[in-house]
């Protein structure tokens, strides 16, 4: 693991702290059944417990106010939704408290652009936290230590996808190029030197940080299927989160007299490229990080070009 010392010129720069944090899926519950009766009747109706919502969203309030009162350090402090985040503008003076899950660590860190993010782990029981290295008890100290210059730092790859229109899309831990709905999606795809049509459930490119997120579950899939027909077991490949190249798989590639599956996985190099044109009249998209409503369309006529993006994440770490 690479590790940097951040030093005192940043100290002198910061004057606000962004605290952006999540609404817990009893607060996305009451907002859809309009009443907490309402949002309880219909989750034990399903048969679920209703009680688990509850101490879920107890630990995160409990774990929001703690650290509310942890940032109280003199300079300016606002508090956004993750929702607000693609669009909201992270200003150079900006230090950043994303207040977990992983998912919205991730989709912050890619937006906040060279500003360190300090993540906090609201609920140590029920999430793992791989992205959250501090407790909410912590953060205070955490802050002091980015404030002094004396924390470390993790640069963190990012992905990201070029459209020949100009439009451009970020990635923390990777991106699907592929069909909007349960379609096939169609493009002809370029790497190392190879190219081909292909129909497929889509191209799915991942970074160090998402190498054990969604691109593992295909893996495991593999490995499944490598198993039932007498094949060697598929191992997960894990990249380190600084690691330049990324990894990509063509997920359920279909072999027909108009596709082929050829190219169905590989590393992307430094200084190397992914490039796909989509061959399909409507429904392509492109997202990153699993937010499906932040896309760019991917239709016939675009053309985009996949790669480690320039500027890398920071992630403060313990």
């Amino acid at each position: 693991m690479h590790e940097i010392v951040s030093g005192a010129k940043r100290r002198a720069g910061f004057d606000k702290i962004v605290l952006v944090t999540r609404k817990t899926r009893l607060a996305e519950l009451i907002e859809r059944f309009n009443t907490l009766a309402q949002a309880k009747f219909y989750i034990e109706h399903a048969g679920g417990n209703f009680k688990e919502y509850q101490l879920e969203d107890e630990a995160y309030r409990q774990s929001a106010d703690g650290v509310r009162r942890s940032i109280e350090l003199g300079l300016k402090v606002q508090e956004i939704d993750r929702g607000l985040v693609p669009t909201f503008t992270f200003l150079p003076e900006d230090l950043v408290v994303a207040l977990g899950q992983d998912g919205l660590v991730a989709n912050t860190a890619k937006y906040v652009g060279r500003q360190p993010v300090i993540a906090i782990n609201p609920d140590p029981e029920r999430f793992d936290g791989i992205l959250l290295p501090f407790l909410p008890g912590q953060t205070g100290r955490v802050l002091q230590e980015v404030l002094s210059g004396k924390c470390r730092i993790r640069s963190v790859t990012l992905a990201e996808a070029c459209l020949n229109d100009g439009q451009r899309l970020l990635a923390f831990n990777d991106l699907f190029l592929g069909a909007q709905t349960h379609v096939s999606a169609r493009y002809r795809i370029r790497w190392a030197k190879s190219e081909e049509p292909q129909s497929s459930s889509g191209v799915l490119v991942s970074t160090g940080a998402g190498s054990t997120g969604w691109v593992s579950s295909v893996f495991n899939m593999a490995s499944g299927v490598a198993g039932l027909t007498g094949g060697h077991t598929v191992k997960p490949m894990r990249l380190d989160w600084e690691d330049r190249r990324l990894l990509f798989v063509v997920r359920e590639p279909f072999i027909s007299r108009h596709s082929k599956a050829g190219i169905v996985a590989g590393i992307v190099e430094r200084q190397q490229a992914l490039e796909l044109d989509s061959l399909m009249p409507s429904g392509g998209v492109i997202f990153s990080d699993g937010v499906e409503a932040d896309f760019l369309q991917f239709n016939s006529g675009s053309s985009v070009i996949v790669r480690a993006a320039a500027e890398t994440a920071q992630l403060v770490v313990g």
